[in-house]
């Protein structure tokens, strides 16, 4: 008998990619915007690490004097990258005090971005003339960040996803919902907080990350009701690994994950099948991904993120996908798109997803 494509999802069809997602930084990118993007891009990296951001987002002005004095920091090279913030436009400063310009408050609200790439990624993108070169190799001499990666997602989940993602699970029933690839689970902590009575797995792969998410469960006073594991994914939904602890979750989430589970191509069909019977008891999927930028986008502008987010990829080896390669997979493995929306970056979409 002769197979038959499943039929391409109607939902889907009605969604499409927002305007924004088309970006404003002009193609091409001179020289004078690309260097000073980078130190720019490594300034916002350093305003959120001394915790800057923080304490403007607490206070609305910081008083340079007493912060630096406060936290026992070096009072010179505080001022030299106040200088350089106040140089890109991020912020204004009147005698001791700062404030966040409109362009400063901006880049806080993204700056999961930019601990994602310049803490995550930017010793991997400093690196690929040795990588081209076959001088490394990834994963042996070059690495990412684990714990900057997981720490940028949860920075981008809090400021850019949470609104959209609580509205997502407006209409999810649950009672223990499992993340995958749940990097600090601060995302799993408040949803579990917000939900009487629900119970959460926490599963990630990496150590750093799993560290600072038991640190954040405790924080939150949740560690009787979500537990942290560290775990390779792919292992637990190929091998059927810890098994009788997931025996009762209800509803999986994974964010970001996808293309790395999906990356052999020998296994590729088979890893959704594969996961519905790993969580035998979830009737829901929560999953979200960023795409390949269509070949129709505008090739004018680029957003942020997508470039980089390609980029690193390819310098790791792992093949991304288009959301039609998504959806067709979805639909093979007998998820049901209920809805789909935009997700915050750029070329990325949040499928809710049914069993059949």
């Amino acid at each position: 008998m002769t197979s038959v494509n499943p039929p391409r999802p109607y939902v889907s069809e009605m969604e499409s990619a927002p305007e924004d997602w088309n970006g404003r930084t002009a193609i091409p990118i001179g020289a004078d915007d690309a260097f000073n993007g980078y130190i720019a891009a490594n300034v916002v990296f350093a305003l959120d690490g001394v915790g800057i951001f923080d304490e403007l987002d607490a206070q609305g002005s910081l008083r340079v004097s007493e912060f630096v004095q406060r936290r026992a920091l070096d009072g010179q090279l505080i001022h030299a990258l106040l200088t350089a913030a106040e140089t890109f436009g991020y912020i204004a400063t009147r005698d001791d005090l700062v404030t966040l310009t409109g362009a400063g408050k901006e880049v806080a609200r993204m700056r999961g971005f930019f601990t994602w790439s310049v803490g995550g990624y930017g010793s991997v993108f400093s690196s690929i003339r040795p990588l081209a070169m076959g001088e490394s190799s990834y994963g042996v001499d070059v690495t990412r960040d684990e714990g900057m990666v997981a720490l940028g997602s949860g920075q981008s989940g809090t400021f850019l996803m949470s609104s959209i993602f609580e509205d997502a699970l407006r209409d999810v029933d649950f009672e223990t919902i499992a993340d995958l690839g749940s990097g600090t689970a601060d995302r799993l902590c408040r949803l579990v907080k917000q939900h009487d009575g629900s119970r959460g797995v926490a599963i990630d792969i990496s150590l750093p990350a799993t560290q600072i998410a038991q640190s954040r469960i405790h924080e939150h006073g949740l560690d009787t009701r979500v537990q942290a594991m560290r775990a390779d994914v792919l292992d637990v939904v190929m091998r059927r690994e810890e098994k009788s602890k997931l025996a009762g979750v209800d509803t999986v989430m994974s964010f970001f994950l996808l293309h790395d589970l999906l990356a052999d191509p020998t296994q590729r069909a088979s890893v959704l099948p594969r996961m519905r019977e790993a969580f035998p008891a979830a009737k829901t999927f929560l999953l979200a991904d960023t795409v390949i930028r269509p070949a129709h986008a505008n090739q004018s502008t680029l957003p942020i993120f997508s470039a980089g987010y390609e980029l690193a990829h390819a310098l790791m080896g792992i093949p991304l996908h288009t959301r039609e390669t998504y959806e067709q997979l979805f639909a093979e493995a007998g998820l049901r798109i209920r809805r789909v929306v935009p997700f915050g970056a750029a070329h990325t979409w949040l499928y809710t997803l049914d069993c059949d």
